[in-house]
């Protein structure tokens, strides 16, 4: 990580993509939010078949965030990874390198490395017969080699999936099989996300959430600002309007850009810290969320584990090491706030929608959606695309 990180980020640090969107917001008073005809059918979110052709045609053919790249500081380190029902195995190697294996032996199958949590280590091993690799998944050892006649070595490297680490993310396609197209990861929606810092930034916090809800509905809050002001009524939706948002499509992904409760069109140039007026809110096709705060930076892996079981991988991102108390303590505070945000309110809020849809009671009028949550339907086109 670089030492010469900013704490803060100008207006001028920005692409000019996201300048032009930010000097694109209108003043409060002259914001619109237009009326939608939108409707989606309940079985999005409950029915089986619905899941298995996501997990079919998006989620094991197109480029998946596995985790951010602060999870791996530096060289020799590891972090096992399960939630998408394929074991993996992330590390980055000597020269700095990730990559991304199914984290099995390849004498008997057995698990490596075990637990969620990043870990050091100059080699792989196995704890069953001590087989071990390098970090580059070049086999490195075998014990007692010379009782196996027919072990060909070069046939014994870990099997690597189709990997790309840009944008402060690893991605990964999961399909062993698969082309690596990572087509998806576009060079505008990259140069946001390097314009913001994502790949030089700290971990301060990570948190796993396990939801009783479909994925999608996992999403869909952060898609939308129409509930901000009702379900955060009590925590941070005073701070933010309904209105006014400048969204844009960078390819399959989103981008939105919001105006904060005091935004003003001018002065935005010789804002200190643009992160206190205006929020970016990135859904990065198709399951990661990046939004922006004025100290911190949220990036959550929504990763659905069942039609209505989902896994989110929360992380709290900082510009600088918290080296002092005065920083701690800022970071704590928002670490605390966020997590009780998103964790108590949006997260919640899923979980009720799907326990109300289970009921039946929307089967026959479907789920509907207003001007202020067209970028769930922007969401819903694109997935809708893939699925054919």
């Amino acid at each position: 990580m670089s030492d010469a990180t900013p704490i803060y980020q100008r207006l001028s640090d920005l692409t000019p993509s996201q300048i032009e969107d930010i000097h694109a917001i209108p003043a409060h008073g002259e914001a619109d939010a237009p009326a939608i005809k939108a409707t989606r059918p309940t079985a999005i979110f409950l029915d089986e078949e619905v899941f298995r052709k996501e997990r079919e045609s998006v989620f094991h053919r197109l480029p998946v965030a596995v985790t951010v790249s602060a999870m791996l500081p530096e060289t020799g380190t590891l972090l096992p990874h399960e939630a998408y029902g394929v074991p993996l195995l992330v590390s980055r190697d000597r020269e700095g390198v990730a990559h991304v294996f199914i984290n099995a032996c390849m004498h008997k199958g057995s698990t490596l490395v075990t637990g969620c949590e990043s870990q050091k280590g100059a080699r792989i091993t196995c704890p069953y017969h001590a087989w071990s690799w390098r970090l580059d998944g070049k086999l490195a050892g075998v014990a007692r080699a010379e009782t196996f006649e027919c072990l060909n070595k070069a046939e014994r490297n870990l099997v690597e999936l189709p990997s790309r680490e840009t944008g402060g993310i690893i991605w990964a396609i999961l399909d062993r099989d698969a082309e690596a197209d990572f087509s998806l990861l576009n060079d505008e929606i990259v140069a946001d996300l390097d314009a913001l810092d994502l790949g030089s930034q700290y971990l301060y916090g990570r948190k796993t959430f396990h939801l009783e809800s479909n994925w999608k509905q996992v999403i869909e809050p952060f898609l939308e600002g129409y509930h901000v002001q009702r379900l955060h009524a009590n925590s941070v939706g005073p701070l933010f309007a309904d209105v006014p948002t400048v969204v844009k499509r960078i390819g399959d992904h989103i981008r939105q850009i919001s105006g904060k409760v005091e935004f003003a069109p001018q002065g935005l140039d010789n804002e200190k810290n643009i992160h206190k007026t205006i929020t970016h809110a990135y859904l990065l096709f198709p399951n990661t969320v990046v939004i922006t705060s004025p100290y911190y930076m949220s990036v959550m892996i929504v990763i659905p584990t069942a039609a209505g079981k989902t896994q989110v991988d929360y992380h709290m991102l900082t510009l600088n090491k918290a080296d002092n108390p005065k920083s701690e303590a800022l970071y704590k505070t928002s670490y605390e706030t966020v997590l009780g945000v998103f964790g108590n309110e949006d997260f919640k809020a899923s979980e009720w929608c799907f326990k109300g849809l289970k009921t039946g009671a929307l089967d026959d009028i479907e789920v509907v959606y207003s001007g202020l949550e067209r970028c769930i339907l922007m969401q819903y086109e694109t997935l809708e695309k893939y699925m054919g």
